[in-house]
């Protein structure tokens, strides 16, 4: 009887250990990995919102968080803000498309680098990829003024000392994002045909298919469109948000056409649903300056000097 009852027990006891091991592990998938966007919430879901990120990563809740709304008129002139430097931007390479289940992202080759414009150090491209609205409608995830643009592109960047992205998370600087509006034109942006095209093929999680000789001079302004920009200190804006990004958020969008945004709805995300919507709220600023380029200033002292070299001809 005894023996029964101890084997019982035992047997008992050792189910609960399963079952609180399987609990516990339930809990720490649930907290560590189980983020969505807003629109994937929904009563009786497990997955966590952005006002819940927090939860999934403290960093999330932390006072140097992006994305965030630019002020125009409390942004700060800054002239060591001169044009930055873009080294391999033209060459071609072919790269690996893929649904994330979070976005779309295009793998680049390490041999890309960016420099100048008080970075600070020399930093190699590693990854780009986009947040969109619904459609064609809003979608970006810094504003200017709080007016927000239909999709936002950013190309990641890491310190040429380090590898990969993991290893980049420890110092403030340690990562250097590019960030590009969009808005909406009358005509197709042709340099996005490929990358469009690729969109029908990926729609489901963890999809993807090789892009040929792209280059990401195709996806971004030419250089003299992009001497305006802003600049400041924070985070990823996915979690665990590490804030360990100095953001250069360019001021002129890219064109694209309406047609073109609403194929990044066709989409889906990990759970199924439509990919719509993949932008965090703008975070507060706490106290952070948002410095400005002088872009502007560069291009009235050429006007400038273009203006005082024709009125010394016209006097010979």
């Amino acid at each position: 009887m005894n023996q029964c009852y101890c084997w019982s027990h035992r047997t008992l006891t050792m189910k609960c250990l399963i079952s609180l091991y399987l609990l516990t592990s339930i809990l720490h998938l649930s907290s560590s990995s189980d983020w969505c966007y807003q629109t994937q919430v929904s009563c009786g879901g497990h997955c966590k919102g952005p006002e819940l990120w927090k939860d999934v990563n403290r960093d999330c809740g932390n006072n140097r968080q992006s994305p965030i709304n630019i002020v125009t008129k409390k942004t700060k002139l800054d002239e060591r803000l001169t044009p930055l430097k873009f080294n391999g931007y033209e060459t071609k390479f072919d790269s690996i498309i893929k649904n994330t289940g979070h976005s779309v992202q295009v793998d680049i080759p390490n041999t890309l680098t960016v420099s100048g414009g008080n970075l600070g150090d020399t930093y190699k491209a590693v990854q780009f990829h986009l947040h969109w609205g619904t459609k064609g409608g809003p979608g970006s995830e810094h504003t200017i003024d709080g007016e927000q643009y239909p999709m936002e592109l950013h190309i990641v960047h890491i310190k040429q000392r380090y590898n990969k992205i993991e290893d980049a998370l420890k110092d403030p600087s340690d990562i250097a994002v590019l960030g590009f509006f969009y808005e909406v034109s009358n005509s197709a942006n042709k340099g996005y045909d490929q990358l469009i095209d690729a969109l029908k093929k990926i729609q489901n999680t963890n999809g993807n298919m090789t892009l040929r000789k792209i280059s990401l001079s195709q996806f971004i302004l030419s250089e003299e469109k992009m001497t305006n920009y802003y600049r400041y200190d924070g985070s990823l804006t996915t979690p665990g948000c590490n804030e360990v990004v100095v953001w250069t958020v360019f001021e002129n969008p890219i064109p694209i056409s309406k047609e073109q945004l609403e194929k990044f709805s066709s989409l889906k995300f990990h759970d199924g649903k439509t990919m719509e919507l993949t932008f965090r709220p703008v975070q507060s600023r706490n106290g952070r300056v948002v410095y400005r380029s002088s872009g502007q200033v560069v291009v009235a002292s050429a006007l400038l000097l273009f203006t005082s070299v024709t009125t010394a001809f016209s006097l010979i």
